[in-house]
């Protein structure tokens, strides 16, 4: 805006206002209150900038007024912003201590530095307005799927003109060996918009998940109308994507839907996605029929789950495992993604050589331990026994009905393996004594001698040592580290403990301790029923807790898988 543009006569002030308020697209009030900031600086470094001094454009009229603002005090201090109560009476009968009596200035003909001055304070208000546009605009457009065109590219970032704002896909979102030019048209997910020095950044993605389920969503009116619904998706951008969906109504197959007539739709997503391959999976609550078809195309012999860790074994035919595995681990990582389970893939001889190295070890510490031969131990072995414990403390019958095997025997068989036991334990309270571990630990229902010896070797030896532990130093607990999941162990992470059974300890040791009392306890596991019982069931719950083992499912639900 020049120094004529700022001189200019009323209708052409608001002309110029009007100008602005379009071309930025922002409120025209915004506008004339910029220009009365930059007169009224101007006014000040004319009069004064000791001087309280206000601008007024009328917005109808284009007239400006100037006033020198005066509080009305009883002892004048400052001439240039005070004035006395007397003085003030006489301008305005009606004055009282702590108005404010307005004094009209004669207009002011701009010089050349104030001019400038009025038009950087325009610019940068007008600027400030702009930015807060853009961000209010585009702050509640997180997540949505927008087209713009290339602006620039600067160092591999993209700049995207979307019109009424600019936004960036910076080079790690940009799908690789994909090339943009000034010009072209572009398409991509806001993922973040936050506000910054500079201005609001609007940031893009396509390499983003959620960017491959919008598509499908433009794509597929079933899962637009909330038919079929994207549980969860899993990709490696520009290379290969997996997708998991369920659909509402029985009588429409969601994969079906998602592929389209001869592939129109899948195909639609792939080209945008520089043909990244998909492969669309029906969602399952049962979470190993969901993990199989996860890893299509690869076939699936069995699954053995571990729900605690979150972990899961998958044993594949021989001929199936660089399938199931992927170039360089591909499938596996991205059915892992997509589940949210740790995925182990398994041979079936890896299995079977696995299966034949717990029996021998099993046989083996029988052998030791109950000082038998070994075609007891393997009897005992391939009869499901995998500890001395059950030996020791299952019904004779159990132990005597092992083909081979007569009462006398099963006695004998018992009482070695409660005198193993014994010895141990006195072992192991020989070492906890050793270690320091207090007596009084020993009183906290659930932990045994051999948890105290653990706690012992990693410093825990007192009740309150032992409150003060939380249930992840304990079980252990996972993190995602690199986009792979990283297991920190915990103290007792090998005792198969649960987490209820572990919090219960923790729990129990804070009561011995002091820190809290036996009612405390009773309304925390009160509030926590009732917290449970408000919840819920979640689909899929249900499953005995440790390991279960799942066939692979049906050739239907094989059949089930697309890919494109």
């Amino acid at each position: 805006m020049s120094q004529a543009g700022i001189s200019a006569n009323r209708l052409e002030l608001l002309q110029i206002a009007d100008a602005v308020a379009r071309e930025k697209s922002i409120d025209r009030q915004i506008v004339i209150a910029a220009m009365e900031d930059a007169i009224q600086k101007a006014a000040k470094s004319r009069y004064g900038s000791e001087n309280e001094i206000r601008a007024e454009i009328d917005p109808d009229t284009g007239e400006i007024r100037l006033q020198r603002l005066l509080e009305v005090v009883d002892d004048v201090v400052m001439e240039a912003t005070q004035i006395a109560f007397k003085e003030a009476r006489k301008r305005n009968p009606a004055a009282q201590v702590g108005d404010y009596i307005a004094e009209e200035l004669p207009p002011l003909d701009f010089g050349r530095v104030a001019a400038q001055n009025a038009k950087q304070v325009i610019v940068q208000k007008v600027r400030e307005a702009e930015r807060e546009r853009q961000y209010d605009e585009y702050k509640d457009r997180i997540a949505e799927i927008v087209n713009g065109i290339v602006k620039r590219v600067e160092y591999g970032n993209i700049i995207v003109d979307l019109g009424r704002a600019e936004a960036v896909v910076r080079r790690d979102e940009s799908l690789p060996r994909e090339n943009f030019r000034y010009g072209d048209r572009i398409r991509a997910y806001i993922y973040d918009v936050r506000r910054e020095q500079r201005g609001p950044q609007i940031f893009l993605s396509r390499t983003h998940p959620e960017f491959m389920a919008k598509l499908f969503t433009q794509e597929v009116p079933e899962i637009y109308d909330g038919i079929v619904e994207i549980k969860s998706v899993a990709r490696d951008p520009g290379s290969r994507a997996k997708i998991a969906v369920l659909s509402k109504d029985s009588s429409i197959d969601p994969v079906g839907a998602c592929v389209g007539m001869r592939g129109s739709r899948v195909q639609a997503v792939v080209n945008e996605l520089q043909g990244e391959k998909i492969d669309i999976i029906q969602w399952n609550p049962d979470e190993a029929t969901f993990i199989v078809n996860a890893l299509a195309p690869a076939e699936v012999v069995k699954v053995v789950l571990d729900e605690d860790a979150q972990r899961i074994e998958v044993v594949v035919p021989d001929s199936q495992l660089s399938l199931a595995i992927g170039r360089r681990g591909q499938n596996v990582r991205l059915a892992s993604q997509l589940t949210g389970w740790d995925i182990d893939i398994l041979t079936e001889a890896e299995e079977s050589e696995r299966r034949q190295a717990e029996f021998t070890e099993r046989s083996n510490m029988f052998m030791e331990a109950l000082d038998v031969d070994e075609v007891i131990a393997q009897l005992l072995s391939s009869e499901g026994f995998s500890s001395i414990d059950e030996v020791a403390f299952v019904e004779q019958d159990e132990v005597a009905s092992i083909e081979g095997f007569d009462d006398e025997t099963a006695a004998e068989i018992q009482t070695r393996a409660r005198e193993y036991l014994e010895r141990k334990e006195a072992e192991l309270d020989a070492k906890r004594r050793e270690l320091g571990v207090a007596d009084e630990l020993t009183e906290v229902p659930g932990l045994t001698t051999a948890m105290l010896v653990v706690l012992g070797e990693n410093e825990v030896k007192s009740v309150e040592d032992f409150a003060e532990c939380a249930t992840d130093d304990l079980l252990g607990w996972n993190e995602r580290v690199d986009g792979e999941t990283v297991h920190q162990a915990g103290f007792l992470e090998s005792f198969d403990l649960s987490r209820d059974e572990v919090e219960e300890m923790i729990m129990a040791a804070r009561v011995k301790a002091g820190w809290l009392t036996e009612e405390d306890l009773l309304a925390m596991k009160a509030e926590a029923e009732a917290a449970e019982a408000g919840d819920e069931a979640e689909p899929g719950e249900g499953a005995e807790e440790g390991e279960a083992t799942a066939e692979a499912p049906a050739a239907e639900d094989a059949g089930q898988q697309a890919s494109a």
